[in-house]
């Protein structure tokens, strides 16, 4: 068992946020209860990842019974508050899982450190950052989660890759810029 376990059952606020310019964006999870504050750094891949797999989960959860998961985030669970401060990294994600406790009707997320290369494959993460929260909150987390990923740089239309602000070198064009009309 991890050393520090940060465990919120349930949150009373679970996002996921970003801080920067877009392009150059670090990216939070964060989970705050009272005046206790956890903030854990990421990709933008996992939190794009973390928020597709939460919406996978409860759509199949939604379909094998019949249970508490909405097919849409409540409008009053939105939020579009930014990520609180201090934001102080607790550590780098590196390992998360994702499950539902039938028992209680929550979703799981369980999210680890990045494992230090020492040679001990069978080593246990120092810190857990543990959080179960209700259905109807997880899926407005995954929304949330998407428009944070989605408000970065625009991709282009022909190669997929982002568009910087002073411009982009497309390879499907053969390295040479668009020029607007």
């Amino acid at each position: 068992m991890p050393s520090v376990v940060h465990e919120f059952d349930p949150p009373e606020r679970f996002v996921a946020g970003a801080v920067g310019q877009p392009g150059a964006r670090t990216f939070f999870l964060q989970a705050r209860t009272g005046r206790r504050l956890v903030s854990v750094a990421l990709e933008k891949q996992q939190v794009a990842l973390l928020a597709e797999r939460v919406d996978e989960l409860l759509d199949e959860v939604m379909s094998l019974a019949a249970s508490v998961v909405p097919a849409v985030a409540p409008l009053a669970l939105d939020d579009t508050a930014p990520l609180d401060q201090p934001i102080e990294e607790e550590f780098r994600a590196g390992t998360m899982t994702l499950s539902w406790d039938g028992d209680d009707e929550r979703v799981v997320i369980e999210v680890y450190p990045i494992a230090e290369d020492d040679g001990d494959e069978e080593a246990e993460p120092v810190e857990v950052l543990l959080i179960r929260i209700a259905p109807a909150a997880a899926r407005a987390f995954a929304n949330r989660a998407l428009r944070v990923v989605e408000a970065g740089r625009p991709d282009c239309p022909f190669c997929g890759g982002p568009i910087d602000p002073d411009g982009h070198l497309c390879p499907r064009a053969n390295g040479f810029r668009r020029r607007d009309p």
